[in-house]
Formats: structure tokens, C-alpha cells, sequence
């Protein structure tokens, strides 16, 4: 009898645990599906935040370019996701510039290139 009066409650549980595990599954396969269709060239994000270009691809690994002539080498995993064309033109919208105040202190600024007169600071 006190059975029945869980039996709710159990059949609740038992389907939240499915559903989760069920989400949990299909995000670790886009995550394999990522890692697969990788190639030499693609910009990536690494779970640590870090951008670079795949300089090169084995089993377990890239090599990924972080700045000209430096490349590291990380494991497959840490690769997080793919930096896509459109994310790379919101960047593409700004230039480095340095910008000194009334005291002479030297700040790093961007200046969006279609309006020079408009500065963002960092």
C-alpha cells in the first residue's frame, strides 16, 4: 500500500533521469561528431578560451597555431567548438590602436572601421 502512493513520484523520477541522460548523450555526440570533422585550417575555440588555427591532426591531438610561427600542442578533447566565418567578421569590424591620455599613459583601443571617430577601450 505505501507502495502505491511513491509510485508517482518514482515514475517522475524515472523520467526526468531519462530525459537528462538522453540530453547528456546527444551533446557528447556532437562533441565526437566536432572532433571528427576537424581539419587543418579550421579556427577553434579550446575550453580554456584559448582561439587558434589547427596546424596539424593525429588520433589523439592538434596542433593548433595561437600567434605566427607558435604552434602547441593540445589534446583532442579541449577543443570545444569551431570558430565559424561569421564570428571571425564581428572581429574583422575593429583595428588595434593605441590611444595616449592627458597623462601620457598609453591605452590599447579599438576603433571600429567603419567610423574612426567612435573608440572603444578594452
Amino acid at each position: 500500500m505505501d507502495l502505491v502512493v511513491f509510485l508517482p513520484l518514482l515514475i517522475i523520477l524515472g523520467a526526468f533521469m531519462f530525459f537528462a541522460s538522453r540530453r547528456q548523450k546527444k551533446a557528447m555526440q556532437q562533441t565526437i561528431d566536432l572532433h571528427n570533422s576537424l581539419a587543418i585550417g579550421d579556427r577553434v575555440h579550446t575550453t580554456s578560451g584559448l582561439e587558434g588555427t589547427i596546424a596539424g591532426i593525429s588520433d589523439d591531438s592538434v596542433d593548433l597555431e595561437i600567434a605566427p610561427g607558435v604552434v602547441t600542442t593540445w589534446m583532442k578533447l579541449a577543443v570545444r567548438d569551431r570558430i565559424e566565418a561569421a564570428d571571425e567578421l564581428e572581429d574583422d569590424e575593429y583595428e588595434d590602436a593605441e590611444y595616449e591620455d592627458h597623462d601620457g599613459a598609453v591605452e590599447a583601443v579599438q576603433i571600429e572601421k567603419s567610423d574612426p571617430d567612435q573608440v572603444k577601450k578594452d
